[in-house]
């Protein structure tokens, strides 16, 4: 149990004719309590509230206004139910309920995934609470077992806006028009219940994602996919063969450490992997970038870069296309006829404390992507494109993937000024400088690391504020860039509902509607070899449209309301004699479930 503090100071005249104000996170109401003052609720800065021996005979929904409570005693009072809004108190760690009246325990006491103890003696509980609760690590089990089994009330989210950048575009030259999707699809070895305790385990299941992340994916049909965090054995038993009867064809590699595997380990390494469509595009060659290699070959005997960055086995692929006549508009001529396209994806390293490594990955893959674009270009046939050389290559280039970096990090600022200092705060003032100078030989810029591509992200963060939505963390992190001179972004898809998500207390993904920690990306870019006219260049607009019929509003319906369909039907209580289904469609639970969770 943890600690109570009874301290407090009092604040003088002087404190407070000085401005001074008090801080008491924690409140203790005592004096035989049979009602609570509204007043209460408006404490929201409370961190402990302790009611515990007064005669309270209810406990109002209000207390879910106080969001920032860590611990609650309710001990010794009259309580005999509790309110469902209990469960929206997620920062809650210690609960105490000893000695109350109570026969029931409501569902929602699942969403406390955070709480670790939870005091339930004394209450005329069913034998199956108590022996639940009796087992070795009883409160996690009993706490699983309600949000297992808890009814998922919320309907899928409203279909996202599409953001139009361009109206009517009407190509003057021609422009091939493409669609392009990032998603990080969460592998199935990351979506455990320690990293997302506030999941049902039933919604993070491969066997309930799968179909979900599948049915966005052909929802959306981009003309390039682009997918992160895929399993082995997933790309090749799942997204390959599903796909490829929606007229894909797809490349994929895992992570380095696949290499030092068994076979039966090595399917579950998660990778990188690219689709194309093949009415659009046609495979001329695929790359693979290792950074744990490119760092140990330029490591130029420095620890650190071997150390930190070699350690760490992200990858990158990069698949080289050649568009088909079928993409462009109006009518292809020889001067685009076979103009190649290399789309590059990849994941870099997630670690906060390693933002170096990020920054250092991000750089070893852009230099990459120059080697190929220089090593691949005299081995083309004549045909579209431009005179050969960085800036004008006939190799246009479409970068996308889970960088795992802020719009404000290092990284971006690479990617998009083209430069970074070389004294920049990511870099942590550790000294990799004779390294990266031998890798970027390219960059003659003594205080600087710069490249010459002309990069933009797709994606306005004031309209998209994050595409990694978890308990801990929100924010941007995945990206789509494009080539500012041949390439125009024409629209892209908007945010999920953030109403959506406030008003059914979604505090992180994924979630029964949503399958993923991360949200898709989805932007259409046109690409004209010889440059867009000035005119052309679009203006992002301050606010996002009305949805569009073609926007994806959800996963579908099934029993117990909405994608997954959580669990409905059968009696509100649990406890002696209690019963549970599993509904045999997608995803859905049926029976069980319900608001109360104690004696019948």
């Amino acid at each position: 149990m943890l600690e109570r503090s009874r301290g407090y100071n009092l604040l003088s005249k002087e404190d407070l004719a000085a401005g001074k104000e008090t801080n008491w996170p924690e409140l203790e109401v005592v004096g035989s309590i049979r009602n609570l003052s509204p007043a209460l609720w408006k404490l929201t800065h409370l961190t402990a509230l302790y009611l515990d021996n007064n005669h309270l005979t209810r406990l109002p929904p209000s207390i879910s206004l106080l969001r920032n409570l860590r611990r609650l005693d309710l001990s010794n009072n009259k309580l005999r139910s509790l309110p469902a809004e209990i469960g929206d108190c997620v920062k809650l760690q210690e609960l105490m309920l000893n000695n109350n009246y109570m026969r029931m325990l409501p569902y929602e006491l699942g969403k406390l995934f955070q709480l670790v103890i939870l005091g339930l003696k004394g209450n005329p509980l069913g034998p199956d609470v108590l022996q639940m609760y009796a087992e070795p690590n009883g409160t996690k089990k009993l706490l699983e077992f309600m949000l297992d089994n808890l009814h998922v009330t919320a309907g899928p989210p409203p279909p996202r806006p599409w953001i139009p950048l361009v109206e009517n575009f009407k190509p003057t030259k021609p422009t091939a028009l493409f669609t392009v999707m990032c998603y990080n699809v969460l592998c199935d070895r990351y979506a455990t219940r320690q990293m997302y305790g506030y999941c049902p385990q039933w919604a993070l299941n491969w066997e309930y994602r799968k179909k979900g992340i599948l049915d966005e994916v052909r929802h959306y049909s981009a003309d390039i996919i682009s997918l992160q965090e895929v399993e082995t054995d997933q790309f090749y038993n799942f997204f390959l063969p599903e796909l490829k009867r929606d007229g894909y064809e797809g490349i994929f590699s895992p992570k380095s450490r696949a290499k030092t595997m068994q076979e039966m380990e090595r399917k579950h390494v998660d990778g990188c992997a690219i689709f194309w469509r093949t009415g659009k595009f046609s495979l001329l060659k695929e790359h693979l970038v290792e950074f744990n290699q490119v760092a140990m070959a330029n490591a130029e005997g420095s620890d650190i870069m071997l150390n930190r960055v070699m350690t760490k086995d992200n990858i990158a692929l990069a698949a080289l296309l050649e568009i088909k006549d079928s993409a462009w508009e109006p009518n292809p001529d020889p001067r685009v006829t076979g103009t190649p396209l290399l789309v590059a994806t990849a994941h870099v390293h997630w670690d906060p404390e390693f933002c170096d490594v990020k920054l250092i990955q991000t750089m070893m893959l852009v230099d990459q992507l120059k080697r190929i674009i220089e090593a691949e270009t005299p081995t083309l046939k004549p045909g579209g494109g431009n005179p050969t050389n960085l800036n004008s290559s006939r190799i246009q280039m479409l970068l996308c993937g889970d960088l795992n970096s802020l719009p404000e990090s290092g990284v971006i600022e690479y990617l998009e000024k083209g430069r970074v200092p070389a004294d920049h705060a990511d870099f942590r003032e550790l000294v990799y400088k004779k390294a990266l100078t031998k890798m970027l030989s390219h960059s003659t810029d003594e205080k600087h690391y710069t490249h010459g591509f002309n990069l933009k992200s797709v994606f306005d963060t004031s309209i998209v504020p994050y595409t990694n939505y978890t308990y801990d963390f929100k924010g941007m992190i995945d990206y789509v860039f494009y080539p500012v001179r041949t390439m125009k972004p024409l629209g892209y898809l908007g945010p999920i509902s953030q109403e959506w998500l406030d008003d059914n207390k979604v505090v992180g993904c994924p979630h029964p509607h949503i399958t993923s920690d991360h949200f898709s990306l989805l932007a259409e870019l046109g690409l004209c070899p010889d440059g867009f006219p000035e005119k052309d260049t679009p203006v992002r607009p301050a606010m996002p449209s009305a949805p569009v019929t073609n926007s994806f509003g959800g996963l579908g319906n099934s029993i117990g309301g909405g994608f997954g369909g959580g669990h409905a039907g059968g009696r509100n209580s649990f406890g002696s004699g209690f019963h549970t289904h599993s509904f045999g469609g997608f995803g859905s639970h049926n029976g069980g479930g319900g608001g109360t969770i104690g004696q019948r």
